[in-house]
């Protein structure tokens, strides 16, 4: 759960009013049944996220990264390069491996190539082999996976997400930020003080990385200067692109919007944190943009009791 800040009321970072906020938007991965994947809700979820003018980001954990085939994979990569157009998009690269692994470079290398011919933006998943390696060995990995790619964002992921995440010392953030094809990195925590650390140290050090918020319990942290890349926007993309809209214009409807997302949040991102992804089916279900509320095997589920509430929030955000 989120960590207490140590930190007095005059040493939080100034909130930034008007700025402009570049939001992502993890891409759930509708099913049909069983493993069989709903395409045709799939395509119009990206659509409509990039419609509302978030960037899709596929393969991620909202998409089932670390549960789905090689060629299922592939095939989300190749739907969202004919639906996109040329237009950018994001996509994880997932390396499975266990506790104790050599941080496998070909295997990235792997993924990287799959994005790339596909036209989209990696965004580097954790794996054990690669966060169990020292600071300074985790910086290079990234430098080599940044000489072979190309532009490409990281990504710190919290352990209530997935056993093989880690959130990294300042330093090798600060490392991340001194490569120039790493333009951003998804910091997934659940701090607040962590990523106001961390965007101190953008302001200091590389003013255009983007620090991309993955705190989907603390959705406001666009205030303060950071950007998005979220599993939470996957349930209203265009309630999100309105409210970003609101605060690029100040307009203070931005933080009704607000508290109700978050009061989305709360409910969708509990103990476990993973079933989230199944109150994003049964919510995305309710608008009627896919065919049922099915979440992927492996993943936990939550109560049908959840759905009487999804419904009261949704019809608040219409």
């Amino acid at each position: 759960m989120p960590q207490l800040t140590s930190l007095k009321v005059d040493e939080i970072p100034a909130i930034r009013p008007r700025r402009s906020i570049s939001g992502m938007s993890a891409i759930l991965l509708p099913l049909l049944s069983g493993t069989e994947i709903d395409w045709e809700g799939f395509r119009g979820h990206v659509v409509r996220t990039a419609d509302a003018g978030l960037v899709p980001a596929v393969n991620m954990d909202t998409g089932y990264a670390n549960l789905i085939t090689e060629t299922q994979r592939e095939q989300v990569l190749a739907e969202t390069q004919s639906l996109m157009d040329g237009q950018p998009y994001v996509a994880g690269v997932f390396v499975k491996d266990d506790p104790g692994s050599a941080f496998d470079f070909d295997a990235y290398r792997n993924g990287l190539d799959q994005i790339v011919k596909y036209g989209g933006t990696p965004i580097i998943f954790q794996s054990y082999g690669l966060t169990e390696q020292a600071d300074d060995e985790i910086v290079e990995a990234y430098s080599k996976i940044g000489s072979h790619a190309g532009d490409f964002l990281g990504f710190e992921l919290g352990t209530m997400f997935a056993p093989f995440g880690k959130i990294y010392s300042l330093d090798v953030y600060k490392g991340l930020m001194g490569i120039e094809t790493c333009h951003g990195a998804k910091h997934s925590s659940l701090s607040r003080e962590l990523e106001w650390q961390r965007l101190q140290l953008r302001d200091e050090t590389r003013p255009d990385f983007k620090v991309l918020t993955g705190n989907d319990l603390a959705i406001d942290m666009v205030m303060y200067g950071s950007d998005y890349l979220l599993g939470l926007s996957t349930f209203a993309p265009e309630a999100f692109a309105r409210r970003d809209a609101m605060w690029a214009a100040g307009d203070a409807e931005f933080y009704e919007l607000n508290d109700i997302l978050q009061y989305l949040g709360f409910l969708a991102f509990r103990d476990p944190v993973p079933a989230y992804k199944h109150n994003a089916a049964q919510f995305l279900h309710a608008r009627g943009w896919i065919q049922t509320p099915l979440t992927y095997p492996g993943s936990p589920e939550r109560p049908e009791s959840d759905v009487a509430i999804l419904q009261n929030i949704l019809e608040r955000i219409s």
